[in-house]
């Protein structure tokens, strides 16, 4: 696994973080992964980092991509590099 800062609010059950959490399974990264409620109310946690409740949300460093799979797919593939496809 490759370290990173990486901190992904997310849910086991939401099917937009299983794209990011299979993104980053393939690119090897190392992160933390903060599980959020399934009620928008009680997700303070990544209310504190982005402001808003929406899932998944990535914060790598100062870099915050909230309630965008597509965002940050495509910002872990520019940041830490795309995988060969095998041909």
């Amino acid at each position: 696994m490759n370290p990173t800062d990486i901190v992904l609010y997310e849910a086991k059950w939401c099917p937009y973080c299983r794209r990011v959490r299979d993104k980053m399974a393939e690119l090897r990264l190392a992160y933390t992964s903060v599980d959020v409620p399934r009620s928008h109310s009680q997700r303070h946690s990544v209310k504190a980092v982005s402001g808003q409740t929406g899932i998944p949300t990535l914060v790598d460093g100062v870099v915050v991509i909230a309630d965008d799979d597509d965002a940050i797919i495509a910002y872990i593939e520019q940041r830490y590099g795309r995988t060969v496809t095998p041909a």
